[in-house]
C-alpha cells in the first residue's frame, strides 16, 4: 500500500445503490467498516413487470447517506469514493435532464429498474437474431439487460422519450457522472449489460440488426465512448458541487464504478483464508465463487481464459477483477421470493405478532420455530415432501428462460405457523438447489469451484447459508464485514486514490474472512434426492407447457 498521507488513517467511502435503498460506508485502509448509513428509495410499479425509479431520488439518497458517514472520519483522511449500483437504465435528455420512461409522461420517473421485464417481446426478437455478441451473454440475452429496454423505449415512447434522449446511463455510471461531470462508463457496465467488447469496442452490425442504428450516432455518445476499468480514476475527481451535496472533501478521487453484485464479488473473493482448513487456500483464486445474495442472487466465477457457459452471462473480460474473465450466473428473485412466500401466507400476521413480542426479526423467529418442530431429525429433512421450483420471476441461469414459472409441490390444507415455516424452508432449499444447478453448468463448462464466498443480506440468515453448504456440498466463507458490497465499493475508491498499486492488492488487504460454514456430509444423500426432484420440476413444467401449447 502506498499511502498519500503518512499521518493518520486513510478512509474511503463506498456508496451502494440497491433495489430499494442507498447505503454508504466509511471504510478504513484495512477494510474495516467504521460507520454506515441507509436511506430508502421509492419504487413505482405502474403496470405488471414495470418497475421505475427517479434518478433525482437516487442521488438525493446517496447524498444523505454519504453525509452521515463522512462525519465519522475525525482526523483521518478521506482519500477516495467508489460507487456501485443495480444495472438499472437512466434516461436523460440532451441537456442532461430526466426523461419519462412511462406512458404517463412523468419525467421524474426516468429509471427503468434492473428487474423490469416490460421488454419481453423485444428481447425475444434480439435473441432471434443469434448475433455473435450473444455468445458473450451465455448465448441468450436477458430482458434485464439494456438493449431490449432501449428497443422498448424506441418502439413505445418514440416521441416522448427516444427522440429527445441525450444520454442512456447504467445507474452506476450515472452516479460517477453526477460526482465528476464526466460521462465516462465502466468496463463492468458496458461489457456486462450493453454488449461492449473489451477488445473490439461496439459492434455496429448488432445495433443495426436489432433496429437501433441511431445509437451509432456521434461515435456512440449516447451510450458511452469513454470507457474506464473498474477502480480507475474518473478524470475530474469530485467536483465542488458534488462535494457539497455529498459532504465529502472536494477533489478526492472518484473511481469507475461496478454493478452492485460485482462490488460484492470484489469485496469477498480475494480474502486471505489461511488457517481455515479450506482447499482454496492452496488453489488459485479461480477456485472461488462469489455468491451475492439479496433481492436477487448473482454467482460470480472468474477464470484466466474465457469459458463459455450456456445460459450463464459472460465471459466478460476485466468486468470485475482486472485481468480475469468473469462468468455471472443469477437468480432473478431470491430475497424477494422468500418475502413473497412468507408475507403472502395466511399465518404471516401470527408470525409477525410473535416475532414482535420476542423482539426478533421474522426470519430469526422462523429459524427458531423450525428448530422447535424438527424434534430429532435435521431441519432440512422437514421438507422431504415439499418442493419449490423458485423461478417466480423467470429463470436467469442456467436455463435462461424468462417464461419459467414458480412451482410448489406437496401443499396441504394446513394454514398455521408450522406450515408457513415448512414452506419457508422449502423455498430456501429451492433457491440453494438453483445455485447447485448453476454451479453444475459452470463446472461442466470448465470452471473448478471448491469454495463459495457469500455476502449480501441473505448471508446474514444462518438457515440460508447452511442450506447452500449442504445442498452444494461446498464450504461457505462469510466475510468479516457482512456488507461486503460496501467494502467492494470502497476498494474501488482506494484504488482510484492511488493508495494501492492494483485492485488485487486492495482486495487482499481489505477483504477479511469472518466465519466458515461446512456442509453436513451425512446429509448428502438427502439433498441429492431433493436435487433429482428439483430437475424433474423443470422437466415437467416444460412438458405441461408443450401440452397446453397444442390448443
Amino acid at each position: 500500500m502506498q499511502s498519500g498521507k503518512e499521518e493518520g488513517i486513510s478512509y474511503y467511502v463506498g456508496i451502494d445503490v440497491g433495489t430499494g435503498s442507498a447505503r454508504a460506508a466509511l471504510v478504513d485502509q484495512f477494510g474495516t467498516v467504521v460507520h454506515q448509513a441507509e436511506e430508502p428509495i421509492q419504487i413505482w410499479e405502474p403496470h405488471a413487470d414495470h418497475y421505475e425509479q427517479a434518478s433525482s431520488d437516487v442521488w438525493a439518497a446517496c447524498c444523505h447517506v454519504a453525509k452521515k458517514v463522512a462525519q465519522f472520519a475525525g482526523s483521518g483522511h478521506i482519500r477516495g469514493l467508489g460507487f456501485d449500483a443495480t444495472c438499472s437504465l437512466v434516461v436523460l435528455d440532451k441537456q442532461f435532464r430526466p426523461l419519462a420512461v412511462n406512458a404517463e409522461g412523468d419525467r421524474r420517473r426516468n429509471v427503468i429498474m434492473w428487474m423490469d421485464h416490460r421488454a419481453g417481446s423485444q428481447v425475444n426478437r434480439i435473441n432471434g437474431t443469434k448475433h455473435k455478441v450473444l455468445d458473450y451473454v451465455g448465448g441468450v440475452m436477458s430482458v434485464e439487460m439494456q438493449p431490449p429496454k432501449l428497443l422498448w423505449l424506441k418502439e413505445n415512447l418514440r416521441k416522448e422519450c427516444w427522440d429527445k434522449s441525450g444520454q442512456f446511463f447504467d445507474l452506476p455510471d450515472f452516479l460517477t457522472w453526477k460526482a465528476t461531470g464526466v460521462p465516462a462508463r465502466s468496463f463492468c457496465t458496458l461489457v456486462c449489460k450493453w454488449t461492449y467488447s473489451p477488445e473490439k469496442g461496439w459492434d455496429d452490425t448488432f445495433w443495426k440488426e436489432i433496429g437501433l442504428e441511431d445509437i451509432l450516432e456521434d461515435n456512440y455518445a449516447k451510450i458511452g465512448n469513454q470507457v474506464r476499468l473498474p477502480g480507475a480514476p474518473i478524470g475530474n475527481r469530485l467536483t465542488s458541487e458534488a462535494a457539497k451535496d455529498l459532504g465529502l472533501p472536494e477533489g478526492i478521487a472518484v473511481a469507475a464504478s461496478l454493478i452492485d453484485a460485482h462490488a460484492g464479488g470484489l469485496g469477498v473473493i480475494g480474502a486471505d483464508v489461511k488457517g481455515h482448513s479450506l482447499a482454496c487456500e492452496n488453489q488459485p483464486i479461480t477456485s472461488r465463487l462469489a455468491l451475492i445474495c439479496g433481492t436477487s442472487s448473482c454467482h460470480m466465477a472468474i477464470s484466466k481464459e474465457p469459458i463459455f457457459v450456456r445460459g450463464v452471462w459472460g465471459p466478460y473480460y476485466s468486468a470485475m477483477v482486472p485481468g480475469f474473465w468473469l462468468n455471472e450466473g443469477g437468480q432473478s428473485a431470491t430475497g424477494k421470493l422468500i418475502d413473497h412466500v412468507v408475507r403472502g401466507h395466511e399465518a404471516f400476521r401470527d408470525l409477525q405478532q410473535k416475532a414482535d413480542a420476542r423482539g426478533q426479526h421474522i426470519y430469526t423467529y422462523l429459524n427458531h420455530h423450525l428448530d422447535q418442530i424438527r424434534k430429532s431429525e435435521p431441519v432440512g429433512f422437514l421438507a422431504a415432501n415439499l418442493h419449490v421450483w423458485p423461478d417466480f420471476h423467470g429463470n436467469r441461469s442456467p436455463l435462461a428462460d424468462l417464461t419459467m414459472k414458480g412451482m410448489i409441490v406437496g401443499l396441504t390444507l394446513s394454514k398455521g405457523l408450522d406450515n408457513l415455516a415448512l414452506l419457508y424452508l422449502a423455498t430456501v432449499q429451492g433457491i440453494a438447489l438453483g445455485t447447485r444447478h448453476i454451479l453444475e453448468a459452470m463446472q461442466a463448462a470448465g470452471h473448478q469451484i471448491s469454495t463459495l464466498f457469500l455476502c449480501g443480506g441473505l448471508s446474514k440468515n444462518p438457515l440460508f447459508v447452511q442450506m447452500h453448504a449442504d445442498v452444494t456440498g461446498l464450504p461457505v466463507v462469510l466475510s468479516k464485514e457482512v456488507d461486503s458490497v460496501l467494502v467492494g465499493a470502497a476498494i474501488l475508491g482506494a484504488c482510484a486514490s492511488g493508495d494501492f498499486t492494483s485492485v488485487q492488492e486492495a482486495m487482499e488487504t481489505m477483504s477479511k474472512v469472518g466465519k466458515v460454514i461446512f456442509p453436513n456430509e451425512q446429509h448428502k444423500r438427502f439433498y441429492d434426492k431433493k436435487y433429482r426432484v428439483f430437475l424433474k420440476l423443470a422437466e415437467h413444467q416444460r412438458e405441461y407447457r408443450a401440452i397446453m401449447g397444442d390448443l
